[in-house]
């Protein structure tokens, strides 16, 4: 058992320590001709630091909430472990310039991501920045298995996803990432500027929570792109729901590891763009 284990999180849907998600700035309104000075809530984006074993690895911008299952989302969803068990340790230290999460890995894992380090500085919306090498882009995936998926489930999951975007509603500048049961009821979602950020988030609390990837599905709040494709297949997701469009490179790669995907799911449609047989109408 890790050491964060023993201190999970208690806290309902939306995650552990939250450092600030938004700032309140004044601004001016202008509309009707008059121009109105008013208070208006913005979503934060500060430098999130990944060190693994005292060795920085990424610096992401993101949203700073649930940075423990941010930090632990990533580490299964980019594969530098494959386990929980392979974590011991997990510390979040605020900084002047940003906030550092420090990991200690076991040794074996520690070497294999050295042997593959990149440096992944990101920008907002952005999960392959500063990938080195091509083959680190169109990584390999587990065959995932079919698990049928009800348009009737997808529907309620959508419906029910809109209680849970509390930050979005104040700010209109964040992605949601969420799971769904194969009733279509929510069981856990978190928001971020960044919507791979979101998945991994989302990713750290169901390893920690011990949900089971097979027991439903993904519902994201934007395009489906090809790094929410991986990140899901690489933690046993074999089912994602995007709101928007998905990219062709997202559809290829989702047909060739199994994952059913659906995009453009908003009220009573959506359009499956990869392995339809596993949806019943």
């Amino acid at each position: 058992m890790t050491q964060f284990e023993d201190d999970k999180a208690t806290s309902a849907i939306g995650g552990t320590a939250d450092y600030g998600s938004t700032v309140r700035r004044t601004v001016t309104r202008i509309a009707g001709g008059s121009a109105v000075e008013a208070e208006d809530d913005l979503a934060d984006e500060v430098p999130i630091a990944l060190e693994y074993n005292g060795i920085s690895h990424a610096v992401m911008l993101a949203t700073p909430n649930a940075l423990e299952e941010f930090a632990l989302g990533f580490s299964l969803s980019e594969g530098i472990v494959s386990s929980l068990d392979d974590i011991f340790e997990i510390d979040v230290e605020q900084g002047g310039a940003g906030i550092t999460v420090h990991l200690r890995i076991e040794g074996a894992a520690f070497m294999k991501l050295k042997e593959r380090r990149r440096n992944l500085t990101g920008r907002t919306g952005c999960g392959l920045c500063g990938t080195e090498d091509l083959d680190q882009v169109i990584r390999p995936l587990r065959q995932l298995s079919a698990r049928q998926l009800s348009a009737t489930s997808v529907r309620a999951a959508l419906v029910d996803l809109q209680k849970f975007q509390p930050l979005n509603r104040l700010t209109g500048a964040t992605h949601a990432a969420a799971w769904s049961d194969r009733d279509g009821k929510i069981l856990a979602a978190f928001e971020d500027v960044g919507r791979h950020n979101a998945l991994d988030k989302l990713i750290g609390f169901m390893a920690r929570g011990e949900i089971d990837p097979d027991g439903g599905f993904l519902v994201m709040t934007s395009r489906a792109s090809v790094e929410l494709v991986q990140k899901a297949a690489t933690v046993g997701i074999s089912a994602l729901v995007a709101i928007s469009a998905p990219t062709a490179l997202a559809v290829r790669t989702a047909e060739a590891c199994g994952m059913t995907l659906l995009a453009f799911a908003r009220g009573e449609q959506f359009v499956v763009y990869a392995n339809p047989g596993n949806v019943a109408a």
